[in-house]
């Protein structure tokens, strides 16, 4: 099926774009006496300690890492169901869904997890709001290709 091209490539940016942001450092959160590394696993503190602990984890988002994780694994999925574009939707308007759950649970987790914290976002932090257009996008792409399928169907 040739028309299914964009819709792939779109899906597969945002497979990449979820799972770098399920992997990387979000950003940093300064306390008053260590730095805490902000990754979808959890908040680590960052540098040597003093009593030879290495990476200490401060506050775990195990919740946080499984739903961004998933978010990544669905337009994977969904890129090789191009034969029922109907499932093919669902699963997209299912990773609009999950996309939008991230971003929700990153900025609470970001902003109110650790109160006494100033945040410095990093980068990667824009990962998911492109995930969220490419497969958008995709879902647009899809429809309009199934209902020209749906017409040329009728022709016949």
């Amino acid at each position: 099926m040739v028309i299914q091209r964009w819709q792939s490539v779109l899906l597969a940016i945002a497979c990449v774009m979820m799972a770098l942001f399920s992997f990387l450092s979000l950003g940093q959160v300064q306390l008053t006496d260590a730095t805490l590394n902000f990754t979808a696993l959890g908040f680590r503190v960052e540098g040597e300690q003093a009593n030879g602990a290495s990476n200490v984890c401060y506050l775990s988002t195990v919740h946080f890492f499984i739903i961004s994780l998933l978010s990544a694994i669905i337009p994977l999925i969904s890129i090789f169901l191009f034969k029922n574009l109907k499932l093919q939707m669902k699963t997209c308007l299912f990773e609009i869904l999950f996309i939008v759950v991230v971003i929700v649970i990153a900025g609470y987790e970001g902003y109110y997890a650790i109160p006494e914290g100033s945040v410095s976002w990093s980068s990667i932090i824009v990962a998911p709001f492109i995930a969220l257009i490419a497969t958008v996008m995709a879902y647009s792409r899809i429809s309009a290709d199934y209902r020209t399928l749906r017409s040329v169907d009728r022709i016949r």
